[in-house]
């Protein structure tokens, strides 16, 4: 296939590292520390250009926020054509709980076949979600 390795950018015999802006490990996938970081600086935007800088960030991480849709939709409704940029309480409130939901983040996890799979769904006026969860060996939800 005329494939070539440039032996500086290539790592053997690890257990872990970093790949695409995520960490990769035997326990499984977790957001690059400096991704939540730069969520976490973020000071409450108030332009579209900010409120759009915002969102971009979470769209790297998304898999790893439950619901975000949901729990942004007061913060997205700011970039429609019909309103104003005011940023209201309830953008305020949206805006802390994600970024107190990426103080802990979960570790996504390849399932365990000897463990039940547990499906959530939710649908509401303004999103879709779903979210495929199993208990680890510790009974905590992953």
């Amino acid at each position: 296939y005329g494939v070539t390795l440039n032996p500086e950018k290539c790592v053997f015999g690890v257990t872990g590292g970093k790949l695409l802006g995520y960490i990769i490990s035997s326990r499984g996938i977790d957001v690059d520390p400096t991704k939540i970081r730069a969520v976490l600086e973020m000071v409450p935007p108030s332009s579209e250009s900010g409120i759009r800088s915002f969102l971009g960030k979470l769209g790297a991480i998304r898999r790893f926020i439950p619901d975000l849709s949901f729990a942004i939709h007061p913060i997205n409704n700011l970039l429609k054509k019909d309103y104003s940029i005011d940023w209201t309480e309830d953008c305020n409130e949206a805006f802390n709980a994600v970024k107190r939901f990426l103080l802990s983040p979960p570790t996504l996890m390849p399932p365990k076949l000897d463990h039940p799979l547990i499906l959530y769904s939710r649908a509401t006026n303004v999103s879709l979600a779903c979210m495929l969860a199993q208990e680890d060996d510790d009974k905590r939800e992953r």
